[in-house]
């Protein structure tokens, strides 16, 4: 008979670094009932947050102990360092074990301490290291892998991928119901989210598509190929990439293109950037110039280029160049955002396939937090947020008998907005309907309009 244990409360968190990532996570974890304290040198910083957010701040060096005395380490349950530096990261984190029996997060963005990094994260004894540019520029490779998608992600150790497209006028689908789509098109998918008109739906089956809708499917990669092409999509592999800008982002994405045999052409305006480049990317094309020089971009091939992914610094020029390549070929577009204040402007704009690396690295962060609060016999392995944070998409494993474990899933009382949309069972890639039931050792997934759910129970009424 399984028994049903109280969930812990929530931790301590320290967060060193109050930039854009500090910034999210403070607003994410705070929103789950974690006790927060932000540190950083710059007081304003500070303040703003503390007051914005209502949690506890520290103004100093998070990399001094006396400064983590006062910001709490010896009473917390977690440290998470995501300042500019690699080396205060690290730092922060090594300095906080040796005082503190506390969990550690460090980002790390150099390429040289990324090739370390199992090294460093075991060496160190931290829980964790993540590298944005790195994780951003996967997701990104995995979208010009499927072109006509908006968004690919991967989940359940690659079984299964959730894909975001867009519903063309006329198309097949438009005008059919959910269930509908399972009888004359494929059960093998799952439609798991709906975005319209600025709103965002969980579909039930009688729910009737429209183009123009935005839709998030589940399935297998195989299955979702098949899905594609059955709605008319284009599979058109991706040949060439021209990438704007030469930062970490640009050389990750490159390097991962190069290893799939895709031809990479990078525009750089600093020299000494691009002889560096040069180096680290013998395979690849770089062009040292001004990538938003609309006659060099005209020289380089943007016309005829299979896909242009603007990665400069700037949010401005990366939307520009992006509405430009738009307006002058057909290339699949990906653009990378870092500032999240003028998240409905960017929608309303055609930016093609839109990257928001701090959501990426929030994401990773918040699926561990989730993890080490979630009761026992449930433990999370994925947290995406989908549709701007409006509905979250989450992993579980099951390792226990549980409320939700040996029934058919109609018998299940499941929360409103709330679908199970993917069980893997034995090695088994399930797009589950009302029959079948979840076991100890499957691996769940849920999208959810809920919030902070960190175990599978709190899927039930």
């Amino acid at each position: 008979m399984p028994v049903f244990k109280t969930r812990p409360a929530g931790l301590k968190i320290i967060i060193v670094g109050a930039g854009k990532v500090g910034t999210t996570l403070v607003e994410q974890l705070s929103r789950e009932g974690h006790d927060i304290t932000i540190v950083d040198k710059v007081a304003s910083k500070v303040n703003d947050i503390a007051s914005t957010y209502d949690v506890m701040g520290c103004v100093g060096n998070g990399a001094t102990y006396m400064t983590l005395v006062e910001a709490g380490v010896k009473d917390a349950d977690l440290i998470i360092a995501v300042t500019e530096s690699d080396e205060l990261n690290l730092l922060c984190c090594t300095i906080a074990k040796q005082f503190a029996n506390c969990s550690a997060i460090s980002r790390l963005r150099n390429p040289d301490y990324s090739k370390e990094a199992n090294y460093l994260r075991d060496k160190l004894g931290l829980s964790m290291l993540i590298n944005p540019d790195y994780e951003a520029a996967k997701v990104m490779s995995r979208v010009l892998y499927i072109p006509t998608a908006l968004e690919v992600r991967s989940f359940a150790h690659g079984q299964a991928l959730i894909t975001k497209i867009k519903i063309p006028e006329g198309n097949i689908i438009d005008k059919m119901t959910i269930a509908e789509l399972g009888s004359k098109i494929t059960n093998n998918i799952l439609i798991c989210g709906v975005e319209r008109d600025g709103n965002v739906f969980i579909p039930g089956g009688s729910f009737e598509l429209s183009a123009g809708d935005i839709i998030t499917v589940v399935a297998t990669s195989k299955e979702q190929n098949n899905f594609l092409k059955s709605i008319g999509f284009a599979m058109n592999t991706i040949k060439d990439a021209m990438i704007i800008g030469g930062g970490r982002s640009s050389y990750y994405l490159a390097d991962i293109l190069i290893k799939k045999g895709i031809s990479v052409k990078i525009i750089e305006q600093n020299m000494a950037r691009c002889e560096l480049l040069n180096e680290l990317l013998p395979k690849a094309t770089i062009i040292h110039g001004d990538g938003t020089n609309t006659e060099l971009l005209l020289d380089e091939g943007i016309k005829s280029a299979d896909a242009f992914i603007p990665l400069t610094g700037i949010d401005e020029q990366n939307a520009m160049l992006a509405l430009h390549a738009k307006k002058i070929s057909s290339a699949k577009l990906i653009t990378k955002i870092n500032r999240t204040g003028f998240i409905d402007i960017v929608n309303s704009l055609d930016l093609g396939s839109v990257f928001y690396p701090m959501f990426i690295t929030a994401d990773m962060i918040l699926a561990y937090v989730r993890a080490k609060t979630a009761a026992p016999g449930s433990n999370i392995e994925t947290v995406y947020h989908l549709f701007d944070s409006r509905a979250e998409a989450i992993t579980f494993k099951v390792t226990d008998d549980s409320k939700i474990t040996g029934k058919p899933l109609r018998e299940l009382k499941i929360k409103s907005n709330t679908l199970i949309s993917y069980i893997g069972h034995s090695g088994e890639a399930i797009i589950p309907t009302g029959n079948d039931v979840i076991s100890k050792g499957d691996t769940v997934m849920v999208v959810t309009m809920q919030t902070g759910f960190d175990d599978i129970g709190d899927i039930l009424e």
